[in-house]
């Protein structure tokens, strides 16, 4: 069976002749970029000739994308590198490509002229001096081990230049493919990571709501409702069941409250507007919401806009003594936005518990998520998300 592609690349061998390769037409694309550089760098000058001098540079840096993504598996987007890559482009290529060449013409020399003499017997006898022993051998045979010294070593030295060829590419034409696949996959692992934090996070804060509110109330109206069952005044146990139904109707409250800080089921029913309209309403301080969404987003993206907004919404009145908040949503044709701001005291540490989950939950779904809260204020939060969320 023959050997796929990938099985190829991946031999050292291989690798090492693609890159020689590279190297090698880089060199002969190098004096072209010289020459070429010699020229436009006066055209510049003259006004008419500008257009034939940039379509000159685009034609040239696009030989550079092609040699560099097929000998160098360095794929880059289509953008130009500009007159500083060109120039150092062909710098390199010239001196690291004509020093390959001189290098691989002396081991050919040395090579052919070692065989030789060992077939014609032509060769002289030539003294080798090493620490303590001096041997004598024949010239053709130190020609044979000097051209397989040099050609060994062309094997370091070419992957070095292919290593300088890649970050060169790198600083002027930016990122090859590999090397956004290789960020992209470090990138998703940290927010995998970061969304089962997140996860956790969230359900230790509903344990706590639960233990802390709930079930404090489940308890006071199971105490009442006990004592008025015991209570052998007619009267005393009316008045206590008086108290168990007003404690049932807290322990309703509390219920919907936290059922609420879960989810709101307006959420889906109704919206992102209309979710945000109750966290307004029910929150202690005048929150205006200026809603500029032409549509509703996706489920996804939705859900992580209301999140932030009411997150922010809670910590300015909580932690920052707000007593004005904005909310803010926009949008363009690729991304919609949230900004909170408030009047509050301000110094919002990002690090925190909740900030750092909604940074988790946005950065998850290929979002931007900054805080700007300087000591004494005001603090503006911001999450910026796609449009469609992410796939897989």
């Amino acid at each position: 069976m023959p050997a796929s592609p990938l099985s190829l690349a991946s031999m050292p061998g291989h690798r090492v002749a693609r890159t020689l390769t590279g190297v090698l037409a880089g060199a002969a694309l190098g004096i072209v970029e010289l020459a070429f550089l010699c020229a436009a760098v006066p055209a510049r000058l003259i006004p008419p000739a500008r257009p034939a001098a940039g379509r000159g540079l685009a034609r040239l840096v696009s030989l550079e994308r092609a040699r560099l993504a097929r000998w160098f598996d360095h794929a880059t987007e289509p953008v130009s590198g500009g007159y500083g890559f060109l120039a150092a482009r062909a710098a390199l290529g010239v001196v690291v490509g004509y020093a390959f060449a001189a290098g691989l013409f002396l081991s050919g020399l040395l090579l052919t002229g070692g065989l030789w003499a060992l077939v014609t017997g032509q060769g002289e006898a030539v003294a080798v001096n090493l620490p303590g022993v001096r041997l004598v051998t024949d010239s053709g045979i130190v020609g044979l081990v000097t051209a397989a010294l040099l050609l060994t070593l062309t094997v370091p030295a070419t992957l070095v230049a292919g290593a300088a060829e890649r970050r060169l590419a790198g600083h002027f034409l930016g990122p090859g493919r590999q090397e956004l696949m290789r960020r992209r996959i470090a990138e998703l692992t940290a927010t995998r990571s970061g969304i089962v934090r997140a996860v956790d996070d969230e359900r230790r804060r509903i344990e706590r709501d639960l233990h802390d509110g709930v079930q404090q109330r489940g308890v006071a109206l199971a105490m009442l409702l006990g004592r008025a069952r015991h209570d052998a005044d007619p009267a005393r146990a009316g008045e206590l069941v008086a108290q168990a139904y007003t404690e049932s109707r807290r322990l309703l409250d509390e219920l919907r409250s936290v059922a609420w800080r879960i989810y709101p089921t307006a959420l889906d029913e109704l919206g992102l507007r209309a979710a945000l309209t109750g966290v307004a309403e029910r929150s202690g301080v005048p929150v205006t919401v200026h809603y500029g969404l032409a549509e509703r987003p996706v489920r996804e993206v939705e859900t992580a806009l209301y999140f932030v907004a009411r997150e922010a919404i809670t910590n300015a009145i909580k932690h920052a003594g707000a007593g004005d908040i904005l909310v803010v949503l926009t949008e363009d044709d690729g991304t919609v936005s949230v900004a909170i701001s408030d009047d509050g005291a301000g110094g919002a540490d990002p690090a925190g518990g909740g900030l750092s989950g909604l940074a988790r939950r946005v950065l998850a779904l290929d979002g931007t998520f900054t805080v700007d809260s300087p000591p004494g204020g005001p603090t503006t939060i911001a999450a910026t998300l796609p449009r469609e969320a992410p796939c897989g």
